[in-house]
């Protein structure tokens, strides 16, 4: 069986490691053994549903080989902002990299591709977020935290809007029949605990938070 994998830096491996982001394998290499399946991981730093499209299309072209399955995790960087604009107009009105209508509209689309092409498509929730430490991370070559928080309203308000696209994620399985893989309920919620298993940028897993993602799939898999 082939598993091709489409998503962003979570799935990639990515982590953040001496001021570095590094790519770590373990998880998906650990899978591969587990399952003895070939993984194609198609994942992308900074990619959104957008930008998966056109690859998603390209591949949706060739007629799958028998049991051929595909993972999408997306929803991480749709949501986010461009926080260098906000800095500069804590005052001003600003929409994520892609608004969640047409977050919707474009997941269910690429689901659709990938059935019409003999793949059975399975996708996945996002892990939780660490707001004060992500808001520290983007701010640290000088954007103004005072301006983001004044446009934000609380800082806390950057994990519960990247937790609605963990929700719309599901509803999405919920619509289309799409089996879910729920990685977010692998972590703690939020904290301590929650942190360390996040890298300092406080959204990417740490070694040890990809060893969560890893188990998440194995328990899937049954």
């Amino acid at each position: 069986m082939n598993v091709t994998i489409y998503g962003d830096s979570i799935l990639k491996g990515v982590v953040l490691e001496n001021g570095k982001y590094a790519v770590n394998r373990d998880w998906e290499d650990r899978l591969s053994r587990l399952l003895g399946v070939t993984i194609r991981n198609r994942s992308r730093f900074g990619c959104t549903i957008g930008k998966a499209l056109p690859f998603i299309e390209k591949d949706a072209q060739t007629e799958a080989v028998p049991g051929e399955v595909a993972i999408l995790e997306f929803g991480g960087n749709d949501c986010d902002y461009n926080w260098a604009e906000i800095s500069e107009n804590p005052a001003g009105s600003f929409d994520c990299k892609t608004p969640p209508k047409q977050f919707t509209a474009l997941y269910k689309k690429a689901l659709a591709l990938l059935r019409a092409s003999g793949r059975t498509p399975m996708i996945a929730t996002l892990p939780p977020i660490h707001s004060e430490r992500y808001l520290q991370f983007i701010c640290r070559d000088g954007l103004s935290q005072n301006n983001i928080l004044q446009w934000l309203g609380d800082v806390e308000h950057i994990s519960r809007w990247q937790a609605e696209y963990s929700e719309m994620v599901k509803k999405i399985a919920a619509d289309e029949g799409t089996d879910l893989i729920d990685l977010r309920s692998a972590f703690p919620k939020e904290g301590n605990a929650l942190a360390e298993l996040l890298c300092a940028d406080g959204i990417h897993p740490s070694r040890d938070g990809q060893a969560l993602i890893y188990e998440a799939f194995r328990k899937k898999a049954g």
